[in-house]
């Protein structure tokens, strides 16, 4: 009988780059860095929204790559929306389209669409041939200031989310800041909440940036918004490349911060709520908890309140009122939940002041329960302070 322990070193590069107009044809970012990397073949797939809002999209990227000199493979539009992540249709759809069109490790697979979608093609890409190199361009707020320069990717399984997923790192992030255009008002103001998250437990300073920008953020001018996505996105790819961790083989996770409540809220309302909202009233809720412990000071805590409510996003949703046969909050269940996709320990990451976390093990439902009531109070305060629309 015998043992034998081999350690097996493995380092990635994560590139995460910022542009305008990246299939122009005088920008040479993204060829340089498919040449870096010496593949031929390239797959192209665009969420169907984002071609929509961008009629010449498809015929641009197609003219980028004609004098290239790569194996040009299609391009293919393809539905998005957290929809796609409900069950492992999309997944299978691309999967057959790599092997019919035999794109292998050393082939490229472009992505180009929002967080869920991004999710969604980041799952079949890293499944394929055990992973298919992948070029992500997102193409929402919240996608380029978090989740689309993070390297996971899962789709929704057995009622809860991420459950189906893993951890593979992007060839390439590029984030192209005309792509923030395609998006809504609301849909690209509520994304900014990820730089409001990270700004709490990683910078403090960037916190304070934001507050006194809150409000050209919340009008969505150009220069404030792109500043803050790309000091954003640093933050959580620095996060991830230097802090230990990167695969999440332990048990704190500070860029949850505020998401165990946030993906009970958006189960709990069959997914009605988005993504960003709910997280949004997860980082009330736990800023509120924070100092309602005795770990924040309450005029921190109110600040964030004010930003969060500033960027005109919701602190409250009806469906964190729905309880069970005892009376108990369902929303409570969502900390276990949290535990096990997480693994390990019960690790909650609350604040001690702007910039600095703390990690705790246990929250007091009852406290939670007071800190939910406090945010419905909140709530109908800053409902009764709109303007009534004219009829």
């Amino acid at each position: 009988m015998s043992r034998h322990d081999f350690q097996i070193p493995v380092t990635f590069k994560h590139r995460v780059c910022f542009t305008r107009d990246a299939f122009g044809p005088a920008n040479p970012m993204l060829g340089e860095i498919l040449i870096e990397g010496g593949g031929r073949r390239v797959l192209v797939l665009v969420e169907e929204s984002v071609a929509k809002a961008w009629p010449e999209l498809s015929r641009n990227v197609e003219t980028y790559f004609a004098d290239l000199g790569f194996d040009w493979r299609g391009l293919h539009v393809l539905p998005g929306g957290e929809a796609v992540k409900t069950d492992d249709s999309l997944v299978r759809r691309i999967w057959e389209t790599v092997d019919r069109e035999h794109i292998d490790r050393h082939s490229y697979i472009l992505v180009i669409g929002g967080g869920a979608f991004l999710d969604a093609v980041g799952f079949a890409a890293a499944t394929a041939h055990r992973g298919v190199r992948l070029v992500r361009f997102p193409t929402t707020t919240l996608s380029q200031d978090d989740s689309g320069v993070g390297v996971k990717c899962a789709i929704n399984g057995f009622g809860k989310k991420n459950w189906i997923g893993a951890f593979a790192v992007p060839f390439a992030v590029i984030n192209d800041f005309n792509f923030l255009l395609s998006q809504d008002e609301e849909t690209c103001r509520a994304g900014l909440i990820e730089a409001v998250k990270v700004s709490l437990v990683k910078d403090g300073e960037f916190f304070r940036w934001i507050e006194t920008q809150v409000d050209e953020l919340a009008k969505l001018v150009p220069e404030a918004l792109e500043e803050c996505v790309e000091r954003s996105a640093l933050l959580h790819a620095t996060h991830i490349s230097q802090g230990g961790d990167p695969f999440e083989t332990g048990s704190s996770r500070p860029l949850d911060f505020g998401h165990w409540s946030a993906h009970k809220l958006e189960q709990l309302s069959g997914f009605a709520v988005s993504h960003a909202h709910a997280v949004a009233i997860g980082c009330a809720l736990d800023t509120l908890y924070s100092s309602r412990c005795g770990l924040l000071r309450d005029c921190v805590a109110e600040r964030v309140i004010d930003v969060i409510s500033g960027l005109k996003l919701p602190l409250w949703h009806p469906a964190l009122d729905l309880r069970d046969g005892s009376g108990r909050r369902l929303v409570h269940a969502g900390l276990e939940e949290f535990r096990e996709h997480l693994g390990g320990e019960l690790t909650v990451l609350l604040l001690r002041d702007a910039g600095i976390g703390q990690d705790v093990h246990a929250l007091d439902e009852g406290l939670v329960d007071a800190c939910l009531d406090a945010l419905r109070e909140k709530q109908g305060v800053v409902d009764a302070a709109q303007p009534v629309p004219r009829a």
